[in-house]
């Protein structure tokens, strides 16, 4: 299979495995929503098995596509830490991430979803513009 395929090919299973979870289960696919309730839900069970599949699915293209495991980014591993603490945090107050609002939320036509998905996307753009621009400067 040629790599641009790649991407077409995983967003049909990322949206059909959505679509599934929520016609089936009444459930949202939104990550961080399905990692937090693995840990402190009651419904557990499909919750691991979804996060097990996320898991194997990457390792599935590496090991059949002979795609290298990209290197762990240099810096401390603290600050990833931190980083992923903040995000938790983020997707706590902001009632989701950016696969729950972005995926799941806009595929419904929800007005709270598709400004979240403004929000998180700009921040982002803001954020690598900064550090890979502005920041690097000061340097």
């Amino acid at each position: 299979m040629s790599l641009p395929l790649f991407p077409i090919l995983g967003g049909l299973l990322i949206g059909t495995a959505s679509m599934g979870l929520l016609l089936l289960l009444g459930r949202v696919a939104g990550i961080s929503g399905i990692f937090w309730a693995a840990i402190t839900g009651p419904d557990r069970g499909w919750r691991w098995l979804f996060i097990t599949g996320l898991l194997l699915a990457g390792l599935t293209l590496h090991s059949f596509d002979s795609v290298p495991i990209p290197d762990a980014p240099a810096g401390p591993i603290w600050l990833a830490g931190f980083a992923g603490v903040l995000v938790g945090v983020g997707t706590r107050i902001g009632s989701g991430c950016t696969s729950g609002h972005g995926v799941c939320g806009i595929g419904r036509r929800s007005q709270r979803s598709f400004t979240a998905t403004l929000v998180f996307m700009g921040t982002g753009i803001a954020i690598v513009y900064l550090t890979r621009h502005v920041l690097s400067w000061l340097a």
